[in-house]
């Protein structure tokens, strides 16, 4: 697999993917008009760019030289050095060949490389994701339900780890 910083450039096929894994992961859960919703408010192309723009980093993963996946995270502005994974989108077709444990520790590494003692995340509560998440060293620190406008919540579990120790079940 190969990991690949993304530019400005990248934005249509980041936009892609998530379009892609949105549609087959959340219709079930939040209905087809929160996730349209979502789409329109958090991956148009000039989202997308905000958030780079915003210090997220983003980078594309490909399998076999295809674009499989992207991640985006950031640094969190608290007391502590704390990051928080923003996204991490796998293709359907692409799930379960260990794509998604290869981005995440890429972004573990990189964290802790900046200093971070511990990397967040948001999953919501009725997503699959969140057992991936626990194999790979997370842990449900709270609740959270974040109003995201039109009276659509995101219902989240907020989930941590400790950048201190190392996961070496995904490599």
């Amino acid at each position: 697999m190969e990991i690949k910083k993304a530019s400005f450039d990248d934005i249509a096929l980041i936009r892609e993917i998530g379009t892609i894994t949105y549609w087959a992961t959340y219709p079930a859960i939040l209905g087809d008009e929160q996730v349209q919703y979502m789409l329109d408010k958090f991956y148009s192309p000039d989202a997308l760019a905000r958030q780079m723009e915003e210090g997220h980093a983003f980078w594309i993963g490909f399998a076999g030289g295809v674009p499989a996946a992207f991640t985006s995270f950031s640094q969190t502005y608290g007391a502590e050095p704390i990051w928080h994974l923003q996204k991490l989108y796998i293709l359907p077709e692409m799930q379960g060949r260990g794509i998604g444990g290869k981005l995440l520790e890429m972004v573990a590494d990189r964290c802790r490389e900046a200093g971070a003692w511990r990397l967040q995340l948001n999953v919501n509560r009725y997503n699959k994701a969140k057992k991936f998440y626990e194999k790979l060293g997370f842990r449900v620190v709270r609740e959270e339900d974040i109003p995201i406008g039109r009276g659509y919540f995101m219902n989240d579990f907020v989930m941590e780890r400790d950048l201190k120790e190392t996961v070496n079940n995904s490599r």
